[in-house]
């Protein structure tokens, strides 16, 4: 049976909840913004965002296949040598996107794991925090899960440890 929080940890436990809440949203965000550009980018539409440059204010600009592509892997991303080549130039929102969520992830990983340290839950829990910023939407639907089930057990503790458990001895005898 794992052992329970500390009524020490609450503050910190509700500080970590709120902060992995905050990082939750973001994360599912930038996933979301994410699988669009992917979308954009490998769909037969094979274009990236850009803002700046010779397009405008923001524009799309086209990507082509590299050298060695077969017809196949523009469809198919990573299935061999295939280089998708942007043609755009100015700063290239759909490459930001990317490298924003992978390093932002890093981040919600932290607050996933402080969430998990402090609650005291078992491994596997952890690893379902983590799918949250990888599964597009699982992380809008695992902060409220995880947010309603802290504040609960934090409640239910706290009244527990305010109510008396026993009863008096002298109120016992009548």
């Amino acid at each position: 049976m794992p052992r329970a929080p500390k009524l020490a940890s609450f503050p910190a436990i509700r500080g970590a909840t709120r902060f992995y809440e905050i990082c939750s949203t973001i994360t599912g965000v930038g996933l979301l913004l994410l699988v669009a550009e992917m979308i954009l980018k490998y769909t037969p539409l094979h274009v990236e965002l850009f803002a700046g440059g010779s397009g405008g204010f923001l524009w799309f600009a086209p990507v082509i296949a590299g050298p060695g592509c077969e017809w196949w892997s523009l469809f198919l991303p990573m299935t061999n040598d295939c280089e998708m080549i942007s043609v755009g130039d100015g700063f290239n929102i759909s490459l930001f996107i990317l490298v924003a969520h992978g390093w932002f992830y890093v981040v919600y990983l932290i607050s996933c794991f402080r969430v998990w340290s402090l609650m005291r839950w078992p491994f596997p829990r952890l690893v379902v925090l983590a799918l949250g910023g990888i599964v597009p939407l699982l992380s809008f639907f695992m902060e409220a899960r995880v947010a309603r089930e802290v504040r609960g057990y934090l409640a239910a503790r706290e009244a527990a440890e305010a109510s008396p458990d026993t009863i008096p001895a002298a109120e016992g005898s009548r």
